[in-house]
């Protein structure tokens, strides 16, 4: 069992004075004598004692063991109480090492307690008396055994005071700042603990190594140590489509098309300012492979390709679960998605729901999508913590006070606060009309709690009187059950949609033009004021794991007598048009919609108004 230390410092004002107290641990108080430092006139310095006693309460019983689960995170609530009227300022830690396979928690804000931004808490006077403030601490434990941890407390008048026993590890600090390298390299909680000759790996089952970029949750999968570039992957999927027509190369693909596609049409031309973020000349090792061993280098006659966005190969999906088991690694979010790696002529390696590996042919299902990029190394994250609910934050890409911008400004995933009820997020997708905004909900519709259901119609070929067109343009734009009056008034009322035919050999662009070569537009379109997400479109994906998604319609066919779905695994498949799936409607919002508040993320998403 780890032992409980406490560890007192005082700080320098002209002159040091160190003090060390023994301290009197005894039922969860802790004691001390503490001496402050006051300035008088000619430089004169006065010392004045006194005793403080303060009380630390986890889950509102004396200090005790947290106990953990294993491969599980728990919360503790700690109180830390200071009876006096004295300024005091302290910080968390617990003993022992990250050879006993602890990934430590951090002090999280909650609804009791928004901490300081300095590396310490400050536990203020209150008048004459001193104050109680309450905290989360989060343990997670990426182990196959329970773990058991203490806490200690550091105490000290000053931040820089707040000093460790030498065997002691301070909780997560609340922000982190630096390069994205150096920040997930000093942080002990990424446990990048594997390496070989050309990636050090973030592994394990939850590191705390989520970053917002650009409208998307990504995570940090591996840092090249040649120049400190940070490689991430989505952590969703954006899209599903068919790899490929013929060949199961990444090189000339249908998936390499999309990926690196700058119109609005693909995943790089609606990404935030590329060349700032991205190593554009990022190389991807697409060799071919029978296993998930590590591909050959170029120089060993590997297959190398250089685009700016790519995606993870089987080797790099199977590295990030050492010290998991297989398919309990970070990378796994539930869903099915195409890895950078062939099998053979005609069979890709994808990732499935269990994260573990199957082959399948590319050109026969649309499968998910992961795009992976690098990050330059001189890319900073300026605030957050790394977890989901406060992921990293990236210098240029922390926009605040955004009330009176455009909508039209802002990028692809963004969250909006649009819709009522259960239906009230949505985000944004792209501004393929010039001046618009197109929407969709982040989940499809629900009613009362359920996903509702209905068959697409009478015909292949959307429109706004087909049963499902019909539903859309009426009782969804009007009836007040699923869009506020104001927000009705927002959407742009006339909008072209393209109903264009994607078979399972096919190029996600025959889903709006004529030919891959996007030489013109589909000549099947129709005109209303809310329409679907077509194949091969941003946010046409799943965002949650299997078990909390339906399937929902596209507008795209794929046969003379079949319409595109998207499963709740994020493939793609065929249906015919009596079957009942789930909705995700999209619209276009008008030109003068303007931010009133928010940053776009799923914590905070805009809030909007007409101009």
């Amino acid at each position: 069992m780890k032992k409980i230390l406490l560890e007192t410092s005082f700080s320098k004002i002209y002159m040091i004075v160190m003090i060390i107290v023994t301290l009197l641990i005894l039922g969860g108080y802790f004691s001390y004598a503490m001496f402050t430092v006051t300035k008088e006139k000619s430089n004169a310095v006065s010392i004045v004692t006194g005793n403080l006693t303060y009380k630390l309460l986890v889950d509102e019983e004396e200090i005790k063991t947290l106990t953990v689960p294993a491969n599980s995170r728990k919360d503790f609530i700690v109180t830390l109480s200071n009876p006096n009227n004295r300024i005091a300022r302290f910080n968390f830690y617990y003993l022992g090492d990250l050879a006993d396979g602890v990934d430590i928690g951090y002090i999280e804000k909650n609804e009791f307690n928004v901490p300081p931004t300095e590396t310490g808490i400050n536990l203020e006077k209150v008048d004459t008396t001193g104050s109680s403030n309450t905290y989360i601490v989060r343990v997670a434990n990426t182990t196959e055994r329970e773990i058991s941890i203490e806490l200690g407390v550091s105490v000290g008048l000053d931040y820089n005071d707040l000093e460790l026993p030498s065997d002691g590890h301070l909780l997560r600090k609340i922000t982190s700042t630096g390069t994205v390298s150096e920040v997930i390299e000093d942080d002990i909680m990424s446990r990048l603990n594997y390496e070989d000759s050309e990636q050090t790996f973030v592994t394990g089952s939850n590191p705390y190594n989520y970053i917002w970029y650009s409208g998307k949750l990504w995570r940090v999968v591996s840092i090249d140590p040649s120049d400190n570039s940070v490689k991430l992957v989505t952590q969703w999927n954006i899209s599903a489509i068919p790899y490929d027509n013929d060949s199961s190369a990444f090189a000339g693909s249908y998936m390499e098309m999309w990926l690196n596609d700058t119109t609005v049409d693909g995943f790089l031309g609606n990404l935030r300012e590329p060349e700032k973020f991205i190593k554009m000349d990022s190389k991807w090792n697409a060799s071919q492979m029978s296993d998930a061993s590590k591909p050959p280098s170029e120089e060993g006659g590997g297959t190398i390709v250089e685009d700016p966005v790519g995606l993870l190969n089987v080797y790099e999906y199977q590295t990030s679960y050492i010290g998991s088991s297989a398919g309990k690694g970070y990378l796994n979010n539930g869903l099915v998605w195409w890895t950078l790696t062939s099998y053979d002529q005609f069979n890709i390696w994808r990732c499935i729901m269990s994260g573990t590996f199957d082959r399948y042919e590319g050109y026969n299902i649309a499968n998910g999508i992961r795009p992976s990029i690098n990050l330059k190394p001189e890319i900073k994250i300026v605030s957050g913590s790394g977890t989901e609910e406060d992921p990293y934050r990236l210098m240029g890409d922390n926009d605040n006070n955004l009330s009176g911008t455009l909508l039209n400004k802002r990028y692809s995933g963004e969250y909006i606060s649009f819709g009522t009820g259960e239906n009230n997020l949505y985000r944004i997708v792209s501004h393929e009309t010039e001046g618009l905004t197109k929407i969709t909900s982040a989940e499809p519709l629900k009613e009362k709690s359920a996903f509702k259901t209905i068959s697409f119609g009478d015909t292949l070929y959307y429109s706004s009187t087909n049963s499902i067109g019909s539903f859309l343009n009426g009782e969804y734009l009007t009836s007040g059950s699923y869009l506020t009056s104001e927000q009705e008034n927002m959407i742009e009322d006339d909008t072209t949609w393209y109903l264009g035919t994607v078979g399972s050999i096919a190029s996600y662009r025959l889903a709006k033009y004529i030919d891959i070569n996007m030489s013109s537009l589909t000549s099947n379109t129709t005109r209303a004021t809310v329409g679907l997400l077509r194949l091969g479109e941003l946010m046409a994906g799943q965002f949650n794991r299997y078990e909390n998604n339906a399937f929902y319609w596209t507008l795209t066919l794929q046969t003379s007598s079949s319409i595109r779905n998207v499963k709740n695994i994020s493939t793609s498949s065929e249906s015919n048009t009596t079957n009942k799936f789930s909705i995700k409607p999209s619209l276009n919002l008008k030109s003068n919609v303007i931010i009133t508040s928010g940053d776009g993320t799923l914590q905070n998403p805009f809030t909007l108004a007409l101009e």
